[in-house]
């Protein structure tokens, strides 16, 4: 049978950076509650003229000019901040790569396992046609109310995958492990810009869902916890997926280590690493970016690990509502030609830092599509939200 998976990957992210030291500060909080608390130090934040479309086009633009486009035939676009209810977002960015009209554009939805989704029908599309390669985007800004619980926890990323047979970077395995459940723990009304989120219901809907995929992929023949190498988790901010590794050692019985920093992680003796630090790397300087943040929990884990090689690596995708999915890996010999980390290491060094009272008042800024607007130009990506015109989003590349 031929493998098929995750042939490259690269990720992508907004202009801006808010600290969250500086936001606990200016909140009155202690900055420990965000740093130790959350797992999280920084958290991306658009440009006016940034978003979704122009992070998925941006992720998806060096992909492409690795790999060429001979074969592409699908975008599949996933992202649960989608800004338009009807067109895909994958359309926008299929004309600003200049893509050929013979490709097939689609946009996935089920919060933060869109991303997934998008994954396994790529590979579906691509188990029918062999030669043909899918280019998979998962793109979102997190966004929640100013002062909320939720607020620390925004952040914006885009991820891009090219999904094709005899993957160079990552073979997925058939076995998967499915659970999904009713639950109101967060979602995003119509006309809101912003998520409604229960935090406690949404831990407890996490974990639950975790040990039900997992049970599901041992029913369906999948990997035993002993032959999974490497552990990955969504990632809403990276102290959750601590949360996941307990749950599943105490699911399992498993000695996994669950620390969370260098230092937890030299300190936690016999239990075995399995790249929890190493995967939160980006993840703790972008924020949430929901469907995209499994995938660079991923990226990290690639670009930081010199010893995957014929590893399985575990990935536990999570969507609030609640649909979740556990698959495995084998991450390919040649992985380290793909290792990306000094191109993300400079993109996340290149933001540009916002001022606590500069970051609310982006916060607040809406352009409604009732009015004709151009918007500032400030982004130093390829591509640009340009504004609307005609109640239509307009975008662009850039002069770089």
């Amino acid at each position: 049978m031929t493998s098929i998976g995750i042939h490259d990957l690269e990720l992508a992210t907004a202009h801006h950076v808010v600290d969250l030291t500086r936001l606990a500060e200016a909140g009155g909080t202690d900055p420990a509650k965000y740093h130790l608390g959350l797992g999280q130090d920084q958290m991306s934040f658009p440009a006016p003229d940034e978003d979704i479309i122009t992070m998925g086009a941006s992720a998806a633009l060096p992909l492409l000019e690795r790999n060429g486009i001979e074969g592409l035939r699908t975008i599949l676009f996933a992202t649960e901040s989608g800004v338009d209810q009807s067109k895909a977002a994958g359309v926008s960015v299929h004309h600003l790569l200049g893509l050929p009209r013979q490709v097939r554009v689609t946009e996935f939805k089920q919060a933060c396992y869109g991303g997934t989704a998008a994954l396994q029908a790529a590979i579906g599309i691509v188990s029918r046609f062999p030669h043909e390669r899918v280019l998979v985007i998962a793109s979102d800004v997190a966004r929640y109310e100013l002062d909320s619980p939720g607020e620390p926890t925004q952040g914006a990323g885009a991820v891009a995958m090219l999904v094709s047979a005899d993957p160079a970077l990552v073979e997925i395995e058939p076995a998967t492990g499915l659970f999904t459940d009713d639950v109101d723990d967060f979602w995003r009304p119509n006309d809101s810009s912003t998520a409604v989120v229960d935090g406690a219901l949404s831990v407890s809907a996490y974990l639950d869902a975790l040990t039900g995929s997992w049970d599901d992929l041992q029913a369906r023949g999948g990997p035993g916890i002993d032959d999974v190498d490497r552990i990955l988790y969504h990632q809403p901010f990276t102290k959750m997926a601590k949360k996941g590794q307990q749950r599943l050692v105490e699911h399992t019985g498993a000695s996994l280590s669950t620390a969370l920093t260098a230092a937890e992680q030299a300190a936690a003796g016999a239990a075995r690493d399995t790249g929890l630090v190493t995967g939160s790397i980006y993840n703790r300087r972008l924020g949430n970016s929901y469907t995209a943040s499994l995938y660079a929990a991923l990226a990290a884990l690639i670009d930081h690990d010199a010893d995957l090689a014929g590893r399985r690596i575990g990935m536990f995708s999570y969507g609030s509502g609640s649909v979740s999915e556990f698959i495995t890996g084998i991450v390919q010999p040649g992985y380290a030609s793909r290792r990306g980390a000094e191109r993300v290491a400079a993109a996340l060094e290149a933001r540009v830092p916002l001022e606590v009272a500069e970051y609310r008042e982006l916060h607040a800024r809406a352009y409604p599509s009732a009015a004709d607007v151009e918007t500032p130009r400030i982004t130093r990506a390829p591509f640009r939200f340009a504004g609307l015109q005609g109640r239509a989003r307009r975008y662009e590349r850039t002069a770089g």
